[in-house]
């Protein structure tokens, strides 16, 4: 049993995932369209998101101290990049 954390659209919420940890990045976006399209992630429910809404979404695997696993689904991020200059 792994936690996934899903963020979407500046929205972040938990769901209890049966699954293996070790399960590849794209069932993992997959089973996150599918449950929070079908509502199964409170406070996360969005009826007509597309299948490929997490399609360029990174996911992280964490063991927090207590051996609990972690899933996070995140957007990508420019952390590190140059997007500004200087």
């Amino acid at each position: 049993m792994a936690t996934l954390n899903i963020t979407y659209q500046g929205q972040s919420a938990d769901y209890e995932l049966a699954i293996d940890f070790a399960a590849t990045d794209a069932d993992i976006r997959r089973i996150a369209a599918e449950v929070v399209r079908s509502g199964g992630v409170r406070g996360l429910h969005v009826p007509h998101l597309p299948n490929t809404a997490f399609e360029s979404f990174v996911v992280d695997r964490l063991t927090g101290p207590n051996d609990e696993q972690r899933i996070y689904l995140r957007p990508k991020v420019p952390f590190g990049g140059s997007c500004c200059g200087s």
